[in-house]
């Protein structure tokens, strides 16, 4: 079996969530969803699981909290696109349900193309396309 990622992010509304990410096309998995908790796949092996505030934080320890929004970022998601349309393409939907542009789409270095933007709690996703002919040694 194939080593799984799942990326476990707190929302304070499961609903909005929800249509965020359906609206950038990820499938959601209905058997491992429910009232407090969406499980969207990005591919086979790497999953977004949406959990209601309460749920997330019944997986903290030591008074850690969840955090949201503007701020100190510990975690970058980043997905690759197919072609510079595809990342053009994921912005276009982000805005269109709920996310915003955090930061423009861009190639900031030689052949790497990408943008990123917050879903609706905030929580940061980038998603960039590489030009292989590009890059060092090829």
């Amino acid at each position: 079996m194939a080593r799984m990622i799942f990326v476990n992010l707190p929302t304070k509304d499961l609903t909005a969530s929800d249509a965020f990410y359906a609206g950038l096309g990820f499938e959601k998995n209905t058997d491992f969803s429910n009232d407090v908790a969406s499980a969207w796949m990005i591919t086979e092996t790497i999953w977004v699981m949406v959990l209601t505030e309460e749920f997330y934080s019944s997986f903290l320890r030591n008074g850690d909290k969840p955090t949201y929004g503007a701020g100190p970022r510990e975690v970058l998601n980043a997905i690759s696109g197919e072609t510079r349309e595809e990342v053009d393409e994921y912005a276009r939907r982000a805005l269109e349900h709920g996310g915003t542009i955090y930061r423009e789409a861009a190639e900031e270095f030689p052949g790497m193309y990408s943008v990123a933007f917050l879903d609706p709690d905030g929580h940061e996703w980038e998603v960039g396309w590489m030009d292989m002919s590009s890059a060092p040694g090829a």
